[in-house]
């Protein structure tokens, strides 16, 4: 089955307690995804505040303290599900409480196999960029 990001953004917010508020909603989602056999992963984020930004430009590593833009909702967490399809992860989205007063991004995961080659005579390669062939040789 292939795999899904859900990438749950919400409101920044200054106090923890807003945060967490709805801990056993998202415990008793949780536990149903993982009975489910759908959860890969998942985890909250720290706060935007311990954020770093990394660019490379012109050969020149920038670093900048907290995200790349600025905006009103955070990238706040994360669940990876093996779901059937599009339409299953995202029923599973929508029931999300970040849903409710942030939003949540879907996206499929790509499969190493899906990673276009550096040449036209190449065959796939993996995330390291090593060529598939070079893989099952050692």
């Amino acid at each position: 089955m292939p795999e899904y990001m859900l990438l749950l953004y919400a409101p920044e917010t200054e106090k923890p307690e807003d945060r967490w508020a709805d801990m056993s909603l998202w415990s008793e989602v949780t536990e149903s995804l993982r009975k489910a056999g759908l959860l890969i992963a998942n985890n909250p984020l720290h706060p935007v505040t311990s954020a770093t930004t990394v660019r490379v430009r012109g050969g020149e590593t920038e670093l900048t303290d907290g995200p790349f833009a600025i905006t009103k909702e955070v990238l706040a967490g994360y669940y990876v599900l093996n779901c059937a399809d599009l339409d299953e992860a995202l029923h599973h989205a929508a029931r999300l409480p970040t849903a409710r007063h942030g939003s949540v991004e879907v996206r499929p995961i790509m499969n190493t196999s899906e990673i276009p080659a550096p040449g036209p005579d190449a065959g796939p390669v993996d995330v390291n960029g090593r060529s598939r062939a070079e893989n099952d040789d050692g």
